[in-house]
């Protein structure tokens, strides 16, 4: 072969940061397709999970996606969120189960406190019935490990125990991306291929394969107070409270939860590029816009050690 032959035979293998955490994820997810009987990939609309289900098509198409999709519905989504989920799955003619905190509640499967008005809590057992429900022994998410310092000491794969619990000092080793799927009966793990993505790998993700999002992901005009040192949207869950100014502003989500904790943030960004360059300057961490992580230092880790995706 000649030189220049060869230069561009090795040229022709270089994969750029995208290319190689595309490459990354896609391994993962089929290590769960061969090492597990009943997978599931939890899809909410959110960014990270729209990028999981671009995954699992590059994974798996042609053929049918080897696992449903799952969603625990806490009944305070954005309604704009839902519309687009559901509409996401037809697309893909994907098995969609949903299950809500509003009928675990109904079944006394979880049980709200006196006052509580966060569905955070009651998220864990409703997705814990339905891992018992349909026998699922593993679940694929998109947790990310810059989101949150909980999240960053999980492995790809996280082995919960027979009450689906977390246990963060008794974690797997993955040495040479090699993971260790063996479960005993009612044990399942958790898998998450995006592990080593940033949120702005994540945008940059979506714009290269100009993938579709909520529109609230988007600047509009929404009314809006202020609480907490965030902006929340004024909605029947959150109407204002005496004292408080309700003010319209042009906002965004950049990480959505429930519509009573998401903080919106002021931004003009109405393209993808624009929240890649918003990204890209901002020094405060997508969960800082979050009241459910909030209530304390270790609220995150304390919700998955519990049973929390």
């Amino acid at each position: 072969m000649s030189a220049p032959a060869a230069t561009a035979t090795r040229s022709s293998y270089h994969l750029d940061h995208l290319d190689w955490l595309e490459t990354e994820a896609i391994h993962v997810m089929r290590e769960v397709a061969g090492e597990f009987d009943r997978p599931a990939i939890l899809f909410s609309g959110g960014k990270d999970s729209i990028c999981l289900l671009r995954l699992a098509e590059k994974a798996f198409r042609p053929s049918e996606l080897p696992m449903p999709l799952l969603n625990v519905d806490t009944g305070h989504h954005f309604p704009e969120l839902n519309d687009f989920r559901d509409r996401r799955a037809k697309q893909l003619e994907a098995r969609l189960i949903v299950r809500t905190v509003e009928d675990a509640i109904a079944k006394g499967i979880a049980t709200p406190a006196k006052g509580e008005l966060s569905r955070n809590r009651l998220q864990i057992p409703t997705l814990l019935a339905a891992v018992e429900e349909f026998r699922f022994d593993c679940l694929i998410g998109g947790a990310r490990r810059d989101e949150e310092k909980a999240r960053a000491k999980e492995r790809f794969f996280s082995y919960r125990d027979q009450f689906g619990q977390w246990d963060p000092k008794n974690q797997r080793p993955e040495l040479w991306n090699l993971y260790n799927a063996r479960l005993s009966p009612g044990e399942n793990m958790r898998v998450f291929p995006l592990s080593n993505w940033t949120e702005l790998d994540v945008w940059e993700y979506i714009r290269r394969e100009r993938l579709e999002v909520p529109s609230i992901y988007f600047s509009h005009r929404r009314s809006c107070v202020r609480r907490g040192g965030q902006w929340l949207p004024v909605t029947d869950l959150v109407p204002p409270q005496p004292g408080e100014r309700v003010e319209e502003l042009r906002v965004r989500v950049r990480t959505i939860g429930d519509i009573i904790s998401t903080g919106l943030i002021e931004s003009p960004a109405d393209h993808v590029d624009d929240i890649i360059a918003e990204v890209a300057a901002a020094r405060v961490t997508e969960r800082g816009s979050r009241a459910d992580d909030r209530a304390s230092e270790a609220a995150m880790e304390d919700r998955k050690k519990a049973g929390y995706f």
